[in-house]
Protein backbone atom coordinates (compact mmCIF):
# COMPACT_ATOMS: atom_id res chain seq x y z
CA UNK A 1 0.00 0.00 0.00
CA UNK A 2 1.38 3.40 -0.96
CA UNK A 3 2.44 5.83 1.72
CA UNK A 4 0.59 9.14 1.73
CA UNK A 5 2.73 12.23 2.21
CA UNK A 6 1.64 15.77 1.48
CA UNK A 7 4.91 17.67 1.33
CA UNK A 8 5.62 21.39 0.96
CA UNK A 9 6.36 20.70 -2.68
CA UNK A 10 2.87 19.26 -3.21
CA UNK A 11 1.25 22.14 -1.36
CA UNK A 12 3.11 24.66 -3.46
CA UNK A 13 2.11 22.96 -6.69
CA UNK A 14 -1.48 22.76 -5.45
CA UNK A 15 -1.55 26.46 -4.63
CA UNK A 16 -0.29 27.24 -8.12
CA UNK A 17 -3.01 25.01 -9.60
CA UNK A 18 -5.71 26.75 -7.56
CA UNK A 19 -4.44 30.14 -8.72
CA UNK A 20 -4.67 28.95 -12.33
CA UNK A 21 -8.27 27.77 -11.81
CA UNK A 22 -9.16 31.23 -10.51
CA UNK A 23 -7.61 32.84 -13.57
CA UNK A 24 -9.64 30.49 -15.79
CA UNK A 25 -12.89 31.74 -14.28
CA UNK A 26 -13.59 29.73 -11.13
CA UNK A 27 -14.84 32.40 -8.73
CA UNK A 28 -16.42 30.40 -5.89
CA UNK A 29 -13.84 30.78 -3.14
CA UNK A 30 -15.33 27.90 -1.14
CA UNK A 31 -14.68 25.55 -4.07
CA UNK A 32 -11.13 26.84 -4.53
CA UNK A 33 -10.39 26.54 -0.81
CA UNK A 34 -11.80 23.00 -0.67
CA UNK A 35 -9.65 21.88 -3.61
CA UNK A 36 -6.60 23.53 -2.06
CA UNK A 37 -7.06 21.36 1.04
CA UNK A 38 -7.20 18.08 -0.89
CA UNK A 39 -3.99 16.28 -1.95
CA UNK A 40 -4.92 15.27 -5.51
CA UNK A 41 -1.83 13.06 -5.77
CA UNK A 42 -3.33 10.76 -3.10
CA UNK A 43 -5.93 9.66 -5.67
CA UNK A 44 -3.44 8.72 -8.37
CA UNK A 45 -0.73 6.18 -9.06
CA UNK A 46 2.70 7.05 -7.67
CA UNK A 47 3.94 7.33 -11.25
CA UNK A 48 1.93 10.56 -11.59
CA UNK A 49 3.22 12.14 -8.39
CA UNK A 50 5.37 14.72 -10.19
CA UNK A 51 2.57 15.85 -12.50
CA UNK A 52 -0.54 15.37 -10.33
CA UNK A 53 -1.10 19.13 -10.13
CA UNK A 54 -1.16 19.80 -13.84
CA UNK A 55 -4.61 20.89 -14.97
CA UNK A 56 -5.44 17.78 -16.95
CA UNK A 57 -7.10 14.40 -16.62
CA UNK A 58 -5.11 11.24 -15.91
CA UNK A 59 -5.99 7.56 -16.38
CA UNK A 60 -7.01 5.59 -13.28
CA UNK A 61 -7.69 2.22 -14.95
CA UNK A 62 -10.78 0.48 -16.37
CA UNK A 63 -10.96 3.09 -19.13
CA UNK A 64 -11.70 5.85 -16.60
CA UNK A 65 -9.89 9.05 -15.64
CA UNK A 66 -9.50 11.39 -12.70
CA UNK A 67 -11.09 14.51 -14.13
CA UNK A 68 -9.21 17.66 -15.01
CA UNK A 69 -9.20 19.95 -11.94
CA UNK A 70 -10.84 22.74 -13.93
CA UNK A 71 -13.71 20.41 -14.82
CA UNK A 72 -14.13 19.35 -11.18
CA UNK A 73 -14.14 22.99 -10.06
CA UNK A 74 -16.54 24.01 -12.86
CA UNK A 75 -19.12 21.33 -12.09
CA UNK A 76 -18.84 21.90 -8.34
CA UNK A 77 -19.29 25.65 -8.74
CA UNK A 78 -22.43 25.13 -10.85
CA UNK A 79 -23.85 22.74 -8.25
CA UNK A 80 -23.85 25.46 -5.55
CA UNK A 81 -23.24 22.95 -2.74
CA UNK A 82 -24.34 24.02 0.72
CA UNK A 83 -23.40 22.41 4.04
CA UNK A 84 -25.55 19.34 4.77
CA UNK A 85 -26.76 19.05 1.16
CA UNK A 86 -27.56 15.47 0.26
CA UNK A 87 -25.72 14.91 -3.02
CA UNK A 88 -25.94 11.97 -5.43
CA UNK A 89 -22.78 11.53 -7.52
CA UNK A 90 -22.85 9.36 -10.63
CA UNK A 91 -19.38 8.00 -11.37
CA UNK A 92 -17.19 7.65 -8.29
CA UNK A 93 -14.02 7.14 -10.31
CA UNK A 94 -11.02 8.01 -8.13
CA UNK A 95 -13.35 9.55 -5.46
CA UNK A 96 -11.64 12.94 -5.90
CA UNK A 97 -14.84 14.73 -6.92
CA UNK A 98 -16.73 13.11 -4.03
CA UNK A 99 -14.12 14.34 -1.57
CA UNK A 100 -14.39 17.89 -2.95
CA UNK A 101 -18.15 17.73 -2.29
CA UNK A 102 -17.55 16.35 1.20
CA UNK A 103 -15.06 19.15 1.94
CA UNK A 104 -17.89 21.57 1.17
CA UNK A 105 -20.01 19.89 3.84
CA UNK A 106 -22.18 17.68 1.65
CA UNK A 107 -23.43 14.22 2.52
CA UNK A 108 -22.32 12.30 -0.57
CA UNK A 109 -23.89 9.16 -2.05
CA UNK A 110 -21.68 8.02 -4.91
CA UNK A 111 -22.18 5.22 -7.46
CA UNK A 112 -19.51 3.38 -9.48
CA UNK A 113 -20.36 0.81 -12.16
CA UNK A 114 -16.83 -0.62 -12.54
CA UNK A 115 -16.35 -3.27 -9.83
CA UNK A 116 -12.53 -3.18 -9.96
CA UNK A 117 -12.51 0.59 -9.64
CA UNK A 118 -15.10 0.50 -6.86
CA UNK A 119 -13.04 -2.03 -4.88
CA UNK A 120 -9.77 -0.19 -5.45
CA UNK A 121 -11.16 3.19 -4.46
CA UNK A 122 -12.66 1.83 -1.26
CA UNK A 123 -9.15 0.86 -0.14
CA UNK A 124 -7.86 4.45 -0.10
CA UNK A 125 -7.01 5.11 3.53
CA UNK A 126 -7.39 8.87 3.01
CA UNK A 127 -11.15 8.35 2.62
CA UNK A 128 -11.44 7.45 6.32
CA UNK A 129 -11.33 11.20 6.87
CA UNK A 130 -14.71 11.44 5.12
CA UNK A 131 -17.25 9.16 6.83
CA UNK A 132 -20.03 11.21 5.22
CA UNK A 133 -19.29 9.66 1.81
CA UNK A 134 -21.35 6.52 1.14
CA UNK A 135 -20.11 4.27 -1.69
CA UNK A 136 -22.32 2.10 -3.89
CA UNK A 137 -21.59 -0.35 -6.69
CA UNK A 138 -24.36 -0.06 -9.27
CA UNK A 139 -25.89 1.43 -12.40
CA UNK A 140 -25.75 5.22 -12.41
CA UNK A 141 -28.78 5.49 -14.68
CA UNK A 142 -30.86 3.91 -11.93
CA UNK A 143 -29.59 6.23 -9.19
CA UNK A 144 -30.37 5.33 -5.58
CA UNK A 145 -34.17 5.44 -5.19
CA UNK A 146 -33.95 3.99 -1.66
CA UNK A 147 -32.06 7.09 -0.49
CA UNK A 148 -33.95 9.69 -2.56
CA UNK A 149 -34.81 12.49 -2.70
CA UNK A 150 -31.52 14.37 -3.13
CA UNK A 151 -30.80 18.09 -2.90
CA UNK A 152 -28.27 17.87 -5.71
CA UNK A 153 -27.16 15.40 -8.38
CA UNK A 154 -23.82 15.52 -10.21
CA UNK A 155 -23.00 13.31 -13.20
CA UNK A 156 -19.30 12.92 -14.01
CA UNK A 157 -19.67 11.07 -17.32
CA UNK A 158 -21.13 11.96 -20.70
CA UNK A 159 -24.88 11.29 -20.63
CA UNK A 160 -26.68 10.62 -23.95
CA UNK A 161 -29.61 12.62 -22.55
CA UNK A 162 -30.79 13.96 -19.19
CA UNK A 163 -31.35 10.73 -17.16
CA UNK A 164 -35.07 10.66 -16.22
CA UNK A 165 -34.71 8.44 -13.15
CA UNK A 166 -32.18 10.86 -11.68
CA UNK A 167 -34.60 13.74 -12.23
CA UNK A 168 -37.25 11.71 -10.37
CA UNK A 169 -34.87 11.37 -7.41
CA UNK A 170 -34.24 15.12 -7.21
CA UNK A 171 -36.04 17.24 -4.61
CA UNK A 172 -38.29 20.07 -5.73
CA UNK A 173 -35.94 23.03 -5.92
CA UNK A 174 -32.98 20.68 -6.34
CA UNK A 175 -30.34 20.91 -9.06
CA UNK A 176 -28.53 18.47 -11.32
CA UNK A 177 -25.28 19.24 -13.15
CA UNK A 178 -24.72 16.89 -16.08
CA UNK A 179 -22.66 16.89 -19.31
CA UNK A 180 -25.00 15.91 -22.17
CA UNK A 181 -23.83 14.65 -25.56
CA UNK A 182 -23.77 17.32 -28.26
CA UNK A 183 -22.07 16.22 -31.47
CA UNK A 184 -18.51 15.12 -30.56
CA UNK A 185 -18.42 16.70 -27.10
CA UNK A 186 -20.75 17.40 -24.21
CA UNK A 187 -22.70 20.49 -23.22
CA UNK A 188 -22.57 21.15 -19.49
CA UNK A 189 -26.11 21.62 -18.26
CA UNK A 190 -27.73 22.59 -14.98
CA UNK A 191 -31.26 21.32 -14.44
CA UNK A 192 -33.43 22.78 -11.67
CA UNK A 193 -36.66 21.05 -10.67
CA UNK A 194 -39.32 23.74 -10.28
CA UNK A 195 -42.18 23.81 -7.78
CA UNK A 196 -44.68 22.72 -10.45
CA UNK A 197 -42.48 19.78 -11.47
CA UNK A 198 -41.22 21.42 -14.65
CA UNK A 199 -37.52 21.66 -15.39
CA UNK A 200 -35.42 24.77 -15.85
CA UNK A 201 -32.52 23.99 -18.19
CA UNK A 202 -29.37 26.12 -18.31
CA UNK A 203 -26.62 25.47 -20.86
CA UNK A 204 -22.96 26.23 -20.28
CA UNK A 205 -19.61 25.36 -21.89
CA UNK A 206 -18.57 22.32 -23.91
CA UNK A 207 -16.43 19.59 -22.31
CA UNK A 208 -15.11 16.10 -23.06
CA UNK A 209 -16.04 13.21 -20.73
CA UNK A 210 -15.85 9.44 -20.83
CA UNK A 211 -19.27 7.99 -21.72
CA UNK A 212 -21.93 7.21 -19.14
CA UNK A 213 -22.80 3.55 -19.69
CA UNK A 214 -25.78 1.52 -18.53
CA UNK A 215 -25.51 -1.49 -16.24
CA UNK A 216 -22.47 -2.42 -14.18
CA UNK A 217 -19.38 -4.53 -14.71
CA UNK A 218 -18.06 -7.24 -12.39
CA UNK A 219 -14.47 -6.89 -13.58
CA UNK A 220 -14.75 -9.83 -15.96
CA UNK A 221 -16.11 -7.84 -18.88
CA UNK A 222 -19.72 -8.36 -17.79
Amino acid sequence: MRQYEDEYRHKGLRRRLIDSLHRKGITDQRVLDAMNRIPRHFFMDLAFDQIAYEDRAFPIGEGQTISQPYTVAYQTQLLEVKPFDKVLEIGTGSAYQGVVLAELGAQVFTIERQKKLYDRTRQLSFLKKYPGIKFFYGDGFEGLPTFAPFDKVIVTAAAPQIPPKLIDQLKVGGMMVVPVDENDSQRMMRITKQQDGSLKEEKFDLFSFVPMLEGKTNGNGN
